[in-house]
């Protein structure tokens, strides 16, 4: 058994407490941790933007996609759709459906997390029938049997926690009714359009299993359950269902807003809320190195107060191994506490390996990205 090195110590002019009541004006705190926001970790107070850079060379670097413009995202079966960033547990991808699938699919490699990004429409599976619509979560277990009839065209963002599955966050001392309460979960029902889609219609079901497809074919519609009992089913929650915990004193790390762990990485959440009012606290996330983790964020609507020229569809990834934080704009907006309440809804992806990204992903990026903490003169 490892036991970490820790000694607490205090070293120059620093604040007592992290992300408050910084020691002098003018100054900039950095936070270099381990394990996500879980390990032992250091804040600096510097006397530039960790994020200052003037130049910057190599692969490593923060950069951002407008997943709004892929190519080959919009298709009848997500297996058709490519991956834009992946390892050997997580693959993103982006799927848009505009018409009705003809076929059922199953993923035979892990569950699958579907985010509503835009659309609605009423999806069949082994458990019966739920109605889908923008904002909602909707959790796959693998090997689930299901395809989806469109109302609004829709627009997913897709994470597949390859062999592995989703679950719900320990909440510890606040307890298990915070952020959201479990009744809050959906389930399918066996209800009168599920039992309306009973048929002796030869049906196919594409399997995607180490991501090659095989099909199935039977004489008849496989989604003919008359009932089921147990724990484990698809499940829904929309992010309107979430209830941030909030510090008026303190700026909470993202891990505060996990909604769901997987093998490998969480999947976090942020929603509208009231900014920090102490005069002393921080108001914007806090500039720092995330050295264990790769980190994705998916911008759903609202106005994304950390960042500048980010749109709805859009994605940020900041790469383990250098600092990041808000853009210098909102920086000094939060200094000045311009904002009382934010009102953005993003979806954050934090990956414990490497994360690739593919040639669709580079066709959508924003090479200017790197360049967007400059001061504006």
């Amino acid at each position: 058994m490892r036991k970490r090195i820790t000694y607490p110590h205090r070293e120059g002019s620093c604040s007592k407490q992290a992300h408050a009541d910084f020691p002098t004006q003018g100054i900039y705190e950095r936070e270099a941790g381990r394990s996500g926001f879980f390990g032992p970790a250091s804040h600096f107070h510097h006397r530039h933007a960790p994020t200052g850079w003037s130049e910057w060379q190599g692969e490593l670097k923060p950069r951002a996609f407008n997943f709004n413009y892929v190519q080959g995202a919009d298709a009848l079966s997500p297996w058709q759709v490519p991956n834009l960033l992946e390892n050997s547990q997580c693959k993103v991808r982006v799927w848009q459906l505009s018409k009705d699938m003809e076929h059922l699919v199953r993923n035979a490699d892990g569950d699958d997390l579907l985010f509503i990004h835009q659309g609605s429409g009423e999806l069949f599976c082994d458990y019966g029938h739920m109605s889908i619509n923008e904002g909602d979560y909707v959790v796959i277990p693998r090997s689930t049997n299901w395809r989806i009839e469109v109302s609004q065209p829709l627009f997913f963002l897709m994470i597949e926690n390859s062999d592995g599955s989703f679950g719900l966050p320990d909440k510890g001392m606040v307890g298990q009714h915070a952020v959201f309460d479990p009744a809050v979960l959906d389930v399918p029902a066996i209800d009168a359009l599920f039992q309306a889609q009973y048929s002796e219609t030869t049906t196919q079901v594409q399997v995607k299993r180490h991501g090659d497809i095989s099909t199935i074919t039977y004489p008849f519609n496989p989604l003919d359950a008359i009932g089921w009992h147990g724990d484990l089913s698809v499940v829904r929650v929309n992010w309107r269902d979430i209830r941030p915990l909030m510090s008026h004193r303190y700026h909470l790390p993202p891990s505060a807003h996990t909604t769901f762990v997987a093998d490998g990485f969480v999947v976090c959440t942020f929603v509208p809320r009231p900014i920090e009012s102490d005069p002393g606290a921080l108001k914007v996330p806090f500039y720092h190195n995330n050295d264990d983790y790769d980190e994705v964020l998916f911008y759903h609507q609202g106005d994304f107060f950390s960042r500048d020229n980010i749109e709805a569809g859009m994605v940020t990834f900041h790469p383990a191994g250098f600092t990041h934080g808000p853009h210098p704009k909102a920086f000094a907006a939060g200094m000045q506490h311009q904002k009382k309440f934010t009102d953005e809804v993003a979806v954050m992806i934090d990956c414990r390996r490497a994360l690739a990204f593919s040639k669709h992903a580079r066709q959508v990026e924003v090479e200017e990205y790197v360049y967007s903490w400059r001061e504006k003169k």
